[in-house]
């Protein structure tokens, strides 16, 4: 059964989107972009600080629900320019130093509210 996941600790959703759900064994996020929980946009900030909150959202979303960056099955990486996965890349396995889960990066024609990042995860509950 569907279960909506919303933690104040990451931005609220704006739109018909939930932070991210559940079915009990997988939680899926929705794609975090660099906007603080206070609805602080970061959007022209450079690429590190932009992957690091996008991700600090991530990690408060799977602290909701007891999980850390070792739940993660799988991100998806979306960049506004390619050629900031290096800098992105850096950033990124500072996140995920041991068994660092399955990751697609790619570049996107453009990104909301104009940020350089957006990234999204899928987790698996240690228990089910």
């Amino acid at each position: 059964m569907k279960r909506v996941i919303s933690t104040d600790d990451a931005p609220e959703a704006v739109g018909a989107y939930s932070q991210a759900t559940t079915d009990g064994s997988t939680l899926y996020t929705a794609g975090q972009i660099p906007l603080t929980p206070d609805g602080e946009l970061h959007a022209d900030a450079d690429i590190t600080t932009q992957t690091e909150l996008a991700l600090d959202n991530v990690m408060a979303i799977l602290a909701a629900e007891d999980l850390g960056a070792e739940d993660i099955l799988k991100t998806t990486v979306f960049l506004a320019d390619i050629d900031d996965f290096g800098e992105m890349n850096e950033t990124y396995e500072t996140y995920f130093t041991a068994q660092p889960p399955a990751r697609s990066a790619v570049q996107a024609g453009a990104l909301p509210k104009g940020v350089g990042v957006e990234i999204e995860a899928v987790a698996t509950y240690p228990e089910a």
